[in-house]
């Protein structure tokens, strides 16, 4: 049977990738973005199958409506991507107040609110499947990538404790970690360059030196193998709670999860000293 997806962050990147590798197999979809200028050819290609949405995740009433919306056109909701985010950059001491509340508005809001307003129809229908888009930073933490980090790292809580909230009503959830894609001209994105950088302090130039740097490194994923495997992950019956897409990073997440694991286990002795003796 095909399925109905509602994606969110749809007019570029990995989001278009993953609306344009479903519609192509026959699937329907609910295509949400700040502005539905660029779906027209998809509106051409598929008709009545893609319905494109105007939402802006951190406008939690419009996400309940473009969501009320999609299930009153297709009648079902199946998968939802949470997709919508950008990276802000920038050293904790250089952030300001409202540059780490919009971070935090819709990388986290953002989902939350669509996560709100589709439980209500999948726990009707005892099915669906909450694809959450996360990060390798959710997982890892670098210099320069605090505001982004927050957001990430809070879905993985997030989204770890709703999967088991959800499971009794036949919901699943996969929190999908991306290393680096080439969305943008074949190439890895520019963190320096995606318009969301803090005031430069200069103590902090060489930081973004390396950041350039290590970027430059990074191996770029192929966006349309990512879709394509997000098609197979969404078949599955017994999705991962978690999946990385790309290689890139899996070194870095490997070393960092067993320095935690060494580091809880040295300082073991000011663990037990801090819990104290137990009143008699």
């Amino acid at each position: 049977m095909s399925k109905v997806w509602f994606v969110t962050g749809s007019s570029r990147g990995l989001g278009r990738q993953f609306v344009e590798a479903a519609l192509s197999r026959g699937d329907r979809v609910a295509a949400t973005a700040r502005s539905t200028a660029g779906f027209g050819d998809l509106v051409e290609a598929y008709g009545d199958a893609v319905l494109p949405l105007s939402m802006d995740v951190t406008d939690r009433a419009a996400v309940f409506e473009a969501v009320k919306r999609a299930r009153e056109h297709f009648g079902r909701l199946d998968v939802i991507v949470n997709n919508a985010g950008y990276a802000q950059i920038g050293a904790v001491e250089e952030l300001t107040e409202q540059q780490l509340r919009d971070q935090l508005e819709t990388n986290l809001f953002g989902a939350v609110w669509v996560v709100q307003a589709v439980l209500p129809y999948l726990r009707e229908q005892g099915s669906g499947h909450i694809i959450q888009l996360s990060s390798a930073a959710g997982l890892i933490a670098t210099p320069l990538g605090g505001a982004y980090m927050a957001s990430k790292w809070a879905l993985e809580g997030l989204n770890d404790a709703l999967a088991q909230e959800v499971a009794g009503f036949g919901i699943k959830v996969t929190i999908i970690e991306p290393g680096g894609f080439a969305t943008r001209d074949g190439k890895n994105p520019d963190p320096m360059d995606n318009g969301h950088v803090a005031a430069h302090h200069p103590a902090y130039d060489p930081l973004r030196e390396r950041l350039a740097a290590f970027a430059g490194k990074q191996p770029a994923g192929d966006p349309a193998a990512a879709a394509q495997t997000l098609l197979r992950l969404a078949d599955l019956e017994n999705p991962p709670l978690r999946v990385l897409f790309g290689q890139g990073f899996y070194p870095m997440i490997q070393k960092a999860y067993a320095d935690r694991l060494r580091n809880w286990d040295d300082t073991q002795e000011l663990s037990i000293a801090a819990h104290g003796a137990l009143a008699q």
